[in-house]
């Protein structure tokens, strides 16, 4: 049993004995890694919904949309989970969260939009997941090697999900998506990192304070561009689904972070890109490459060896 001084467990979650022993349980670290993969398997399907929705809708409809879903799904979540706010640096955690998803949302969509997908995508998606790595290990986290050998075959994993055949690009391209695919993965980075600094007892109110940072700023870039906003028909459920998905990611991942150590639990909600493979082969009839391939087997590899 994991010892836990009640002053501390009060302070953190000062709710019902049912949730401190939660917190003092031998089983937190399996909890976070579970919660973590719960994280990516709705961050892939909440991609795949959105991807298919920008198919029959503008996109910055489909983001502004699904943003303003997510708000709603965080306060009704944050109402019903019961805990009250505890201080307004968890509210500064939070919209600092909201502001660097925004930013490594905005790079990464103009990096699909007008550079190589084939370097933007893999960038993005690798270094959002070493950023909060890091930063965890400079926190004083300190994984074992099981788990170090799982974070890195994750990482490699990651890379091979995401990478696609690259047609004649030229260097300049190239060289403008690494950068807003290594700016890309900071914004993500961070998020994962600023939303893991929040308290226990300030429950979900840090990712309302998140989103409703992020729909702050689309709705001033849709004003200011003046782009639309309406969605057709077909793409409702679609956006419905996409931004409720991830917010639920958002959700699970904020509880494992606090639960287990943020290295080991980043690792693994960035899995993500398997997911969208895995459902895009399902329901789209894509052709799963080798690298793909190989890539779903190194992220099963990587977190049986961090579950170890």
């Amino acid at each position: 049993m994991i010892a836990v001084p009640l002053d501390a467990v009060k302070k953190y979650c000062p709710v019902d004995g049912r949730r401190q022993r939660v917190l003092q349980s031998p089983f937190k670290e399996p909890m976070s890694i579970l919660l973590a993969g719960l994280s990516a398997l709705l961050y892939g399907a909440a991609d795949f919904c959105g991807g298919m929705a920008v198919r029959k809708a503008p996109l910055p409809a489909v983001i502004a949309s699904s943003q303003a879903v997510g708000l709603a799904v965080a306060v009704v979540a944050s109402l019903a989970f019961g805990f009250p706010l505890e201080t307004p640096l968890d509210l500064a955690w939070g919209a600092l969260a909201g502001v660097s998803g925004a930013a490594g949302i905005a790079a990464l969509y103009y990096a699909l939009a007008t550079t190589v997908v084939a370097v933007a995508s893999p960038l993005a998606a690798v270094t959002g997941a070493a950023i909060p790595v890091l930063l965890g290990v400079a926190a004083g986290e300190r994984p074992g090697l099981a788990a170090w050998v799982g974070i890195c075959l994750g990482v490699c994993a990651i890379g091979l999900l995401t990478v696609e055949p690259s047609k004649g690009s030229r260097d300049g391209a190239v060289r403008r998506a690494g950068l807003l695919g290594v700016l890309a993965g900071l914004g993500f980075g961070l998020f994962f990192f600023s939303i893991s600094r929040t308290t226990h007892g300030s429950g979900l109110w840090p990712l309302v304070a998140a989103r409703v940072a992020t729909v702050s700023l689309v709705t001033v870039y849709l004003l200011v561009a003046r782009k639309p906003v309406r969605l057709s028909r077909r793409s409702v459920p679609l956006v419905v689904f996409s931004g409720a998905l991830d917010m639920g990611a958002n959700i699970a991942f904020l509880l494992a972070s606090r639960i287990g150590m943020l290295s080991i639990s980043a690792a693994v909600a960035a899995l993500y890109p398997g997911p969208t493979v895995i459902l895009a082969w399902i329901i789209l009839r894509e052709r799963v490459t080798a690298p793909r391939v190989i890539g779903l087997a190194l992220a099963l590899a990587g977190v049986a060896l961090i579950s170890t």
